[in-house]
């Protein structure tokens, strides 16, 4: 099962690992106002209980992926982005296993995102470094080396041009300035350019939900890397999370 906890939303879903896909309805739950981790649990339990009744044997022993908007360590949330600041340094994946009854892996949300699409989507069969970056309300990033995610790397967070790169070049950054397509590209541009510099990957995946319009910047990109839409938009969080349970379970 994949869970992917949002600032307003928290979806769930079982996952075929042969396909990436979702093998019964997603299920999704309006994330409790304040964001607590007492809430938040209790809803994850909620929604871990509806998948299981769309499984053989209610889905007993399943392991459990979760998407979490924060640096995870080991389990530990460091930070805490569009939820209650109660969760910094809460031992996320201790309180969910136990929640639950089920084995439970937490990542951050942008790295099972990448993960996704390394296993199924854009990313699926390249070798070498891999990085995703999501266009949002700020830039999410995740790095893949041969597949194997290298955690919490957060390069939204670089300096370009004297400013943190992502109250630049972010999505919102587009539409809180006004800029056109080719504005923003420019200074999308400047910050993979950044990213070029220090990782030299072998492709940059582009995600979030501005990805579904990247016709319209992705051709003005002037980089050396090849550079893609993500193909599993809103599923990728559910389905990397799942996949990384599952193998962190092997």
């Amino acid at each position: 099962m994949g869970i992917d906890i949002g600032g307003s939303g928290i979806k769930g879903a079982p996952v075929d690992l042969s396909t990436g896909e979702f093998s019964a309805e997603r299920v999704r739950i309006p994330t409790p106002q304040p964001s607590t981790p007492d809430a938040v649990s209790r809803v994850v339990k909620q929604i871990v209980e509806q998948i299981g009744e769309q499984l053989p044997d209610g889905g007993a022993g399943l392991p459990v992926g979760i998407t979490f908007p924060a640096v995870i360590q080991h389990g530990v949330a460091r930070t805490a982005a569009n939820v209650d600041k109660g969760w910094i340094d809460f031992d996320v994946a201790t309180l969910m296993t136990a929640v639950t009854g089920h084995p439970v892996h937490v990542v951050n949300d942008a790295d099972a995102a990448g993960v996704a699409e390394a296993r199924y989507g854009a990313a699926k069969g390249v070798k070498g470094v891999v990085v995703l970056a999501t266009l949002g309300t700020g830039i999410g990033t995740a790095v893949m080396v041969d597949g194997v995610l290298v955690p919490n790397t957060e390069l939204g967070h670089l300096e370009v041009d004297g400013h943190d790169a992502e109250t630049r070049a972010s999505d919102a950054a587009r539409e809180r300035d006004d800029l056109s397509w080719s504005h923003w590209a420019k200074r999308l541009n400047k910050y993979f350019q950044s990213l070029e510099a220090l990782l030299w990957p072998d492709l940059i995946v582009v995600g979030g939900g501005v990805s579904k319009k990247s016709e319209k910047f992705l051709p003005e990109l002037k980089l050396r890397t090849p550079i893609v839409p993500a193909q599993l938009l809103n599923s990728a969080g559910i389905v990397g999370a799942a996949a990384l349970a599952s193998e962190q379970r092997r």
